[in-house]
C-alpha cells in the first residue's frame, strides 16, 4: 500500500473513532463551557481540558524524537494575524452556542439522525469555503496582509520565543508546564475523577491528535509526494467533503475527508448499536434560522482562524503555536459571549 493510500486509511480509522467516542462519551467544548458557565457541571470543559494536555504531550514527544516535524504545519508559519485569528475564533465560538455544537460534534449528532446538524453543517461548509477561497476570500488575504505579525524568522511558538534559553529547554518547559496545568484543573475536581466516562473521552479524543500528525507526517512521509502535515480539523475538511460530494470525479480524497466519512460512519455504527438512532428535526421555523446563523458564523470565523474548537482549541495548541493560543482564546471568548452578558442568546 503506498504512503498515500494509508495516511488515507489511518485517516478513515480516526475518523470512527472519534465518531464512537464522540457518541459514547458526549464530548463536546459547547457542553463543557455551558456547564462551566451556566449550570455548574465541570465535567465536560474538564474532559476538554484532559484531550488538551494529551495532545499536547504527545505532539511534543513524536516532534522531540523526529517522528514528524511540527514546524511543516499551517499553525507554525512564521506569521500569523493578530486581528483574523481571535476574532475568526470569537465568531466561530458565539456560533457554535448558538447551534448547539462545534463542526465535530453536528458530525456526531447527524449520525444519531438529528437533521438540525445536517443543516449546520452545509451552512458551515459552504460559508468556510466562501471564505476561503470564494467570495469573502479577496476581503480575507487583504486584512491578513495588513495585520500580519512575525516572531522571526522562525516558527511563531511559545518555544521559539523562548529561544534564548534554548529551544529544547523551552520545549520541555512549556510542554510540562501547560500540561501539568492542564492535569491539576482537571483531576483537582471530584467528581470528574468518579467520571470514567469523561476521562476514556478526554483520553481518548487527546491521543487521535498525535495519531493524526503520525498519520500524515510518518504514514504519509514520500520522498517525491509527501502528505501535508495535518491533524484533526473539521471548518475546511467539512467544506471540502461536500465539494468532493458534488464534483468527486478527477479529484482526489484528502485526510480531512477521509476523516470526516469515518466520524459521520463511526457515530452512526454506535448510535444505531446502542439505540440512539432516531430522526428529530425543527421545532419552529425561528430554531431553523439560529442554527443556519450558527453554522454560517461557525464557517467564516473558522476559516479566518484556520481552524475550529478541534482545529485549533486541541491540535493547533498541541504544536504551542502562538496563533494557536489567540484563536483558542477567542472561541471561549465568543462562547462565553453567547451563554453569558448583554450578547447571551435565549437558551434552546
Amino acid at each position: 500500500m503506498t504512503p498515500a493510500a494509508l495516511t488515507l486509511w489511518a485517516g478513515f480509522a480516526i475518523g470512527l473513532v472519534f465518531g464512537v467516542a464522540g457518541q459514547i462519551t458526549g464530548f463536546c467544548l459547547t457542553r463543557g463551557m455551558r456547564g462551566w458557565w451556566v449550570t455548574g457541571d465541570g465535567l465536560k470543559i474538564r474532559a476538554f481540558a484532559l484531550a488538551l494536555a494529551v495532545a499536547i504531550l504527545g505532539t511534543q514527544l513524536i516532534d522531540a524524537i523526529g517522528l514528524i516535524d511540527v514546524r511543516r504545519s499551517i499553525y507554525l508559519g512564521e506569521s500569523f494575524s493578530w486581528l483574523l485569528m481571535p476574532l475568526g475564533g470569537v465568531l466561530f465560538g458565539y456560533g457554535m452556542v448558538a447551534c448547539n455544537g462545534c463542526g465535530s460534534r453536528a458530525l456526531v449528532l447527524l449520525g444519531s439522525g438529528n437533521l438540525r446538524s445536517f443543516v449546520v453543517l452545509v451552512c458551515l461548509g459552504i460559508a468556510a469555503y466562501m471564505t476561503l477561497t470564494g467570495l469573502i476570500a479577496p476581503l480575507r488575504t487583504q486584512v491578513a496582509a495588513l495585520t500580519g505579525a512575525a516572531v522571526g524568522e522562525g516558527p511563531q511558538s511559545l518555544p521559539y520565543l523562548a529561544r534564548a534559553v534554548s529551544s529544547n529547554v523551552a520545549r520541555v518547559v512549556f510542554t510540562l508546564v501547560t500540561a501539568g496545568l492542564l492535569l491539576w484543573f482537571v483531576f483537582a475536581h471530584k467528581p470528574f475523577r468518579s467520571s470514567t466516562k469523561d476521562i476514556a473521552g478526554g483520553l481518548i479524543i487527546g491521543a487521535l491528535v498525535p495519531a493524526g500528525w503520525l498519520a500524515t507526517g510518518w504514514l504519509g512521509a514520500d520522498d517525491f509526494d509527501p502528505a501535508p502535515l495535518v491533524s484533526l480539523t473539521f471548518v475546511a475538511p467539512i467544506g471540502e467533503t461536500i465539494q468532493y460530494a458534488m464534483i468527486a470525479t478527477g479529484t482526489k480524497v484528502s485526510f480531512g475527508v477521509a476523516v470526516v466519512c469515518g466520524v459521520f460512519l463511526g457515530s452512526l455504527v454506535a448510535a444505531v448499536s446502542m439505540g440512539k438512532f432516531h430522526l428529530e428535526g425543527f421545532p419552529t421555523a425561528e430554531r431553523m434560522a439560529r442554527y443556519m446563523t450558527g453554522g454560517a458564523l461557525m464557517g467564516i470565523g473558522g476559516a479566518l482562524a484556520l481552524g475550529c474548537s478541534i482545529g485549533q482549541g486541541l491540535t493547533g495548541l498541541s504544536t504551542l503555536a502562538l496563533g494557536s493560543f489567540l484563536a483558542a482564546g477567542g472561541i471561549l471568548l465568543g462562547g462565553r459571549l453567547a451563554l453569558r452578558g448583554p450578547l447571551a442568546l435565549p437558551p434552546l
